[in-house]
């Protein structure tokens, strides 16, 4: 067993000298060779933290988007539906079951307050504004 063990830990050591090696290779590549990627398309925009939504009838709730894909809906009586989140081709997805996308709405560009529009697939309308502290 001794010996699996100090094999495997030679193995380890010896992957990790072969990843310096490939490092201070690609280090030394020209400049021009690693050009900037473009921003992705996918991307809404739309800043892991908390927003306050207004709904159409004036009802509110929040929504907090977390930065490792989660979320959690608060609605105005404190009940909760958490899941994942995502951005799918240029819109913010939501799917409380946590097992694929579900509603995804189309952001507008912030205004200078930082608020914006969210229209759903289904043509609901929201406002949503970062919350203040």
């Amino acid at each position: 067993m001794k010996k699996f063990v100090l094999i495997a830990a030679l193995a380890a050591l010896a992957a990790c000298s072969q990843k310096a090696e490939e490092s201070k290779e690609t280090a030394a590549a020209p400049a021009e060779a690693a050009a900037p990627a473009p921003a992705a398309a996918t991307d809404s925009g739309t800043q892991p933290g908390t927003y306050d939504v207004k709904m159409a009838d004036g009802t509110t709730a929040s929504t907090t988007i977390n930065a490792d894909g989660t979320y959690v809906d608060t609605d105005a009586k404190g009940k909760e539906i958490k899941g994942q989140y995502a951005t799918h081709d240029g819109k913010d997805c939501f799917d409380p079951d946590g097992d694929e996308m579900g509603m995804c709405w189309a952001v507008t560009k912030p205004g200078a307050d930082g608020s914006f529009t969210a229209t759903a697939d289904d043509g609901t309308v929201v406002t949503v504004a970062p919350k203040k502290k």
